[in-house]
């Protein structure tokens, strides 16, 4: 398992024309970047997928990403030990926001709120509906009342079932 660039520049193998590599779902673009393309240079005839990241963290992370500029605060609804969700709080942050990971409604502090004039609210792949409703519930209680949800990106993809022999 490789974690850190220097560990891509230090990687030992025995046939550098029979490489492959994979990454983790919930990891955002921007975190294996550098890896990704220290491999592609040490090892030409790598092969790996153009992007094998979940498509709905990757949607979730690039509307992070434009959203920045235009919001405030961004609240999260996702598990602390959910990758995605920390991906989506650290997107956000680096694009600029106040990047809050929360469970419910009852996890906001109102003084995160005190000078946000625009709240992003999302949630981590597994996060539930009913919990983001109730984030935005709470928030229109506290007089955040202009409401616009973000149209998603729309996906044809398949997955089609394979079967492997020997």
């Amino acid at each position: 398992m490789i974690a850190t660039e220097e560990e891509a520049l230090s990687l030992e193998v025995r046939d550098a024309s029979n490489v492959a590599y994979v990454t983790q779902t919930t990891l955002s673009q921007d975190d294996i970047a550098g890896i990704r393309d220290i491999l592609l240079r040490r090892f030409p005839e790598i092969k790996g997928l153009k992007s094998n990241i979940c498509y709905a963290t990757l949607n979730r992370q690039k509307a992070m990403q434009e959203l920045g500029e235009k919001c405030d605060v961004l609240l999260v609804v996702g598990s602390k030990n959910s990758s995605n969700s920390n991906r989506l709080c650290e997107v956000g942050q680096k694009a600029g926001m106040e990047g809050h990971l929360i469970d419910d409604e009852n996890d906001i502090d109102m003084a995160w709120l005190k000078s946000a004039s625009r709240i992003c609210i999302t949630a981590g792949a597994s996060a539930p509906e009913r919990l983001v409703q109730g984030v935005i519930a709470f928030l229109q209680k506290q007089g955040y009342d202009d409401f616009e949800e973000m149209g998603g990106k729309d996906e044809q993809v398949s997955f089609k079932p394979a079967i492997l022999e020997k």
